[in-house]
């Protein structure tokens, strides 16, 4: 018995207790509660999304990437000034149209896959003002347009699906034909191109390819006829990393001559992030894309506003998986912005906050930049 009366052997030791209950320190006034969504109120997908930003984990960055998108949305709305209006810029493609230039970036699995849908949605309805892909986010939507892409499986293997033509990307499936099929529509476009070259001296570069592919194109479902019908410039500067590439390179045996500048592309890139009044990117994917878009906004001293969407970590040290804090050390992010990285996969994602953001306001105003299709 110990002095209180009871058993030693039920006296918590000093030591637990300090360590177990340790007592904390006051919460700051106006801290988030976390808390998820009501099932009992019944189901309402708006309300449900509302309430990622207080459910935690990737949630909440969902959450905080749909306000940083509402911003950009905000900021474009307001008009611009007269000084602002850019009436002595010759080229349609990279003239200021809005108060906040809304770059967009992705790979090519994005093509591949039903996100295209998506993006073409922002695009048809002139939603975003400059687009930075790789080639295999051209070739795929071009070639979409011209034969389908199927659903497969992850597991299939790949020496027989190899012995019978067909290239797995992920779970989709693409038959060989389709990139014969893309041949046959392709060349007779690069040759054309050629001649304009050596006849009336016109110096090509990979966005105004990008841009006489979706003239000729004449289908409302690809990315690029919306581009080029309402003069958003689509920048790539692997443009040969892909089938598209290949074309040019078979072009190159039997037709020689062909030059594609990446210069003055680079010039029309970074004359779009220096003109704008405010600037957003929504980057989904790594690589060329996300660098070639951020190191634009280094040309402006950093973007106003940023979400990143992708499942790279950053301990290797890539860009691809490089935290928003990190491009902010690099003025490419600007020190009072807040952008946002959301850690998963696009397919997934992209679709929802395209649907809380963007589409939501398109559905909501009555006028509309073209019919709905």
């Amino acid at each position: 018995m110990n002095k209180s009366g009871q058993n030693s052997h039920d006296a918590v030791p000093e030591l637990v207790k300090n360590a177990v209950l340790v007592h904390s320190s006051p919460i700051p006034p106006g801290t988030p509660i976390v808390e998820g969504y009501n099932w009992n109120k019944g189901i309402d997908y708006h309300a449900l999304f509302q309430t990622y930003k207080n459910a935690g984990f990737q949630a909440r960055n969902f959450g905080l990437a749909v306000d940083e998108i509402q911003q950009m949305i905000k900021a474009r709305n307001i008009p611009l000034n007269d000084d602002q209006i850019d009436n002595f810029e010759d080229d349609d493609f990279i003239k200021r149209k809005s108060s906040c230039t809304i770059f967009l970036g992705y790979t090519s699995n994005m093509a591949s896959c039903g996100i295209r849908d998506t993006i073409r949605f922002l695009v048809q309805h002139k939603m975003v003002d400059c687009i930075v892909t790789t080639a295999g986010g051209v070739e795929e939507d071009l070639i979409k347009c011209l034969a389908p892409t199927y659903i497969g499986d992850f597991h299939l293997e790949g020496k027989n699906l190899r012995q019978h033509g067909i290239n797995r990307i992920g779970n989709l499936l693409v038959p060989n034909d389709n990139y014969c099929l893309f041949e046959d529509w392709v060349m007779p476009i690069l040759d054309e191109m050629l001649t304009e070259q050596k006849e009336n001296g016109i110096l090509w570069t990979p966005s105004k390819v990008i841009t006489r592919l979706g003239e000729k194109i004449n289908d409302e479902n690809s990315i690029y006829y919306w581009a080029a019908k309402n003069k958003i410039p689509v920048f790539s500067p692997a443009l040969t990393d892909g089938s598209l590439g290949d074309m040019m390179c078979f072009q190159s045996f039997r037709n020689p001559g062909l030059v594609i500048d990446i210069v003055s592309d680079l010039r029309r890139l970074n004359t779009i992030a220096m003109k704008a009044v405010k600037s957003g990117m929504i980057i989904i994917g790594g690589g060329v894309i996300k660098h070639h878009i951020c190191n634009a906004n280094l040309m402006r001293n950093g973007a106003d506003y940023a979400v990143f969407i992708n499942t790279a970590s950053e301990f290797d040290g890539s860009d691809s998986g490089a935290r928003p804090d990190e491009a902010v050390s690099w003025g490419k992010i600007r020190m009072d912005a807040k952008p946002v990285k959301i850690y998963a996969e696009a397919s997934l994602i992209f679709p929802l906050l395209v649907g809380e953001t963007f589409a939501r306001y398109y559905h909501s105003t009555k006028e509309k930049t073209v019919s709905d299709v």
